[in-house]
């Protein structure tokens, strides 16, 4: 496994001050927008993340910065990406085809906050910095649909109403279906620090023919 301190560059005596000044850098350069790729942000945020994470007394470190700044999970990057979970609000596209609506509607989100729908249907979770939109939504106990995974198919397809996800792997949708703002969850990663999405739409007519045969798709149990 890669040492942390290798990712960000630094001596493994560093200081929090030392890790915060190498990941303002690192990260910089391995954000997808800047010419980096999906994996190497992600690794440089997981890197972060398992820093600062650590016990920092063994290294002279305490909870602020030496010069009496806030601690790196506090820092707020230039780029505006942070290194915490990204909040992801998500509705699912039955609840949105029952009750008549659109997923271009601009109150969508606003309606199904006021419609008393079930956790399963609609609300929130975070998303970790080395997790894909579709892991972070079956390690909170959700089931969303998927198959093969590897972004062959539209299984998995989200509809982004707000927020930017990352598509490193896509073999199935076209750039027509992108510009729509449709993404694959089960490779693809936050990019921004809040998202909205309307999962469950692989049977809309436009992605209907991208779909493998169904997999796995239990509503979670909320009892």
């Amino acid at each position: 496994m890669v040492s942390p301190f290798d990712v960000l560059d630094i001596e493994d005596d560093a200081t929090e001050a030392d890790v915060e000044r190498a990941y303002r850098e690192r990260v910089k350069q391995a954000h997808p927008d800047t010419g980096g790729s999906i994996e190497e942000f992600q690794l440089v945020r997981r890197a972060y993340r398992e820093l600062t994470e650590a016990d920092w007394g063994a290294n002279g470190a305490g909870g602020a910065n030496d010069d009496g700044g806030p601690a790196p999970a506090d820092i707020d990057l230039d780029d505006g990406e942070g290194t915490g979970p990204i909040r992801v609000e998500f509705l699912d596209y039955e609840a949105v085809a029952d009750r008549g609506w659109e997923i271009d509607d601009d109150d969508l989100f606003a309606k199904a906050a006021a419609a008393d729908l079930p956790n399963a249907d609609y609300g929130r979770l975070l998303v970790e910095p080395d997790e894909s939109l579709l892991e972070a939504a079956e390690n909170r106990g959700f089931s969303w649909p998927f198959s093969c995974r590897g972004g062959a198919c539209a299984n998995c397809a989200v509809y982004l109403v707000a927020g930017e996800l990352s598509q490193p792997a896509n073999h199935i949708l076209l750039d027509a279906h992108a510009e729509r703002g449709f993404r694959l969850s089960c490779n693809g990663y936050p990019l921004s620090d809040e998202l909205k999405v309307v999962f469950n739409v692989k049977h809309l007519p436009e992605l209907d023919e991208l779909r493998l045969p169904p997999g796995p798709f239990r509503r979670m149990r909320t009892d």
